[in-house]
């Protein structure tokens, strides 16, 4: 099968081709979207990424190209039309699961950083500067995290934070039992929110979470409180957010995603300007990390997704049930 790989990296090329099992691979750099969409011309099928745009438009287009089968190599598909697809009768595929470790473990890393400002004292000791002047930070042990959406990832998530010694706390649309099994407490996001030092999120975009962090239910947060995003970036109304930081009640922000990372993330913009102004702000905060969406990005992770994708296309082909299909 020919298929056209879009907003690919090096990382893509190496995995993608070490795992392939015969088929024709083409990887663009470029990310599909109404502009680029005439690349996918001559080819069976498409593997796109979070950023892709797979709207009415371009699906309608891809289908009119010949297009038989759409594969993310990704989790979320907030990015594309379903309903448009299946009217074209294209199945749409995903990798559902690749590594939950990958993104908890990269949650816990922003709230080490965070706290204990390791990244600054790293570019201090680099310079000269041994002194430990505001790099003050605090013990986990003991405190009250808080988890939004406890799928496999935020499960992992929770059970690395009980072992630092803190109390866990969970809000979800059903609990999961097994996490209230080893000491994790479910509430109302309402009840939740005035309790915990620090806030990770982990549930999928869609119309019901989209924004679940904005001026509402910050002004619910303990004042000072920690927040984490490594899901996706517009679970969080970030101008919001930025005034939250200005007043002090957000203490803390590490995110791995952004709202308007299309034009920025996986990209190399070190000799640019760079024209938005929101991301500029946030950056100029000192108790602000950002990291460009690599919560994914371990050879754990990667391997998984190669090989979950190219089975997904195996399937389809030989015309077998699609175990990772959604739509």
């Amino acid at each position: 099968m020919k298929i056209a790989f879009f907003s690919t990296q090096s990382y893509d090329r190496n995995y993608f081709n070490r795992y392939n099992t015969g088929h024709e691979l083409v990887f663009f750099e470029a990310p599909l979207n109404e502009q680029t969409v005439n690349l996918a011309t001559g080819f069976t099928a498409i593997c796109a990424f979070v950023n892709d745009q797979l709207n009415t438009a371009v699906i309608n287009q891809l289908a009119a190209q010949g297009i038989k089968f759409i594969a993310l190599r990704c989790a979320g598909y907030n990015n594309v039309d379903l309903a448009a697809a299946k009217a074209h009768n294209i199945p749409v595929v995903r990798v559902p699961a690749y590594s939950p470790y990958a993104v908890a473990e990269h949650a816990v890393a922003l709230i080490l950083t965070l706290n204990r400002k390791t990244h600054k004292a790293y570019n201090r000791v680099r310079e000269g500067n041994f002194s430990l002047e505001r790099l003050t930070g605090f013990d986990l042990h003991g405190k009250t995290v808080g988890v939004i959406g406890t799928g496999k990832i935020g499960q992992v998530f929770a059970g690395i934070m009980q072992g630092f010694g803190c109390r866990v706390l969970a809000f979800d649309v059903i609990a999961n039992r097994d996490m209230e099994a080893q000491g994790v407490e479910y509430l109302p996001l309402v009840k939740l929110l005035p309790q915990c030092d620090i806030i990770s999120l982990h549930c999928p975009l869609n119309d019901q979470t989209k924004h679940i962090i904005g001026p509402l239910t910050l002004n619910m947060m303990k004042d000072g409180a920690m927040l984490i995003n490594t899901s996706r970036g517009a679970l969080i109304d970030t101008k919001a957010a930025i005034e939250a930081l200005k007043t002090g009640k957000l203490g803390y922000l590490g995110i791995d995603v952004y709202e308007q990372e299309e034009k920025l993330f996986f990209h190399n913009l070190q000799d640019e300007i760079i024209h938005d102004d929101t991301i500029m702000r946030l950056m100029s905060f000192p108790n602000v990390l950002v990291t460009a969406h690599q919560g994914f990005f371990t050879d754990e992770a990667l391997t998984q997704i190669a090989q979950t994708t190219i089975q997904s296309i195996n399937d389809f082909e030989q015309g077998k049930p699609l175990s990772n299909k959604i739509a």
